[in-house]
């Protein structure tokens, strides 16, 4: 019973607050806007100053400054429209570069570059490989000088500004030589000297030296060589390549780097000679 009570309680409650606010809005609505009687007949009576001359009215004024906003817009004059301005085109020198500039001239030098480095790079191919070193002609100095320094080095003589072996190539087997290589390779023969690439036909490889057998022998898969380059054994496909020589009317030696001649076949052994010691690759068969 109680809660019951108090639940109507608090439901008229709850219905009057509504009621209040509703109240107090018509309240406010009807306090703004209002002129009470007496301040409509202040503001249309005559009020004079202590001069006596008349004071204007708040209603005489608000018409008094319509008229005059009435006559300012009758008295107005709408001008003539000015013909368009010529067109000036813009002064480069102020304009500067423009971007669309900007863009065109990159790309315009990115293309220059790129068909520059193409040039240099298909010119350089084509250049002659070298005007000195490895690739050229290498004046390897008197024979008889160099047969010195091949006796003075065991029989093998390397030049690395060439890339080649120097050894002496016998006078008594010209003969022989003269069947199986070609005159740019006799050539130094002749003269005793034959001039031989350091690689190996096989793989690649350089072939060193063996001062014990007086041959050459490959380390990485084993092919030998005789003193003057001919195959005696391993897996090699003929005998170390060569290069072109000439001889001077000075009794030089000109040992042309940039033309490589293939070595002799197989079974090719002008010289006949053996190996003279132990071979320093012992696993190798000839």
């Amino acid at each position: 019973m109680t809660l019951l009570i108090i639940g109507i309680i608090a439901l008229a409650v709850l219905a009057l607050v509504p009621l209040i606010v509703v109240m107090r809005g018509r309240d406010r609505d009807a306090a703004i806007g209002t002129i009470s009687r007496e301040t409509a007949k202040r503001d249309t009576a005559k009020v004079f100053d202590d001069d006596g001359e008349e004071l204007v009215s708040g209603k005489k004024y608000e018409k008094a400054i319509v008229a005059a906003r009435k006559q300012e817009s009758t008295d107005l004059v709408l001008a003539e429209a000015a013909p368009p301005a010529p067109y000036i085109p813009p002064d480069p020198e102020q304009l500067g570069v423009t971007r669309r500039m900007f863009f065109n001239r990159g790309i315009i030098a990115m293309f220059g570059l790129g068909l520059s480095g193409f040039g240099a790079a298909c010119i350089g191919m084509l250049w002659p490989s070298g005007v000195s070193g490895f690739g050229s002609k290498i004046n390897a100095g008197l024979i008889s000088d160099l047969k010195a320094e091949i006796g003075a080095s065991n029989g093998f003589l390397y030049r690395a500004d060439g890339r080649m072996w120097l050894t002496e190539y016998p006078a008594g087997a010209i003969e022989k030589a003269r069947a199986v290589y070609t005159t740019p390779e006799l050539n130094g023969m002749n003269a005793g000297v034959v001039a031989l690439f350091q690689k190996c036909p096989h793989l690649g490889c350089r072939v060193p030296e063996c001062v014990t057998s007086q041959w050459f022998e490959c380390p990485c898969h084993g092919s030998q060589y005789n003193r003057v380059g001919e195959k005696r054994g391993g897996p090699a496909p003929r005998g170390m390549d060569r290069f072109a020589m000439s001889v001077t009317d000075k009794g030089e030696l000109v040992v042309d780097t940039g033309s490589i001649i293939q070595g002799p076949p197989i079974g090719t052994n002008t010289t006949g000679q053996e190996a003279e010691g132990p071979n320093c690759i012992s696993e190798s068969s000839h």
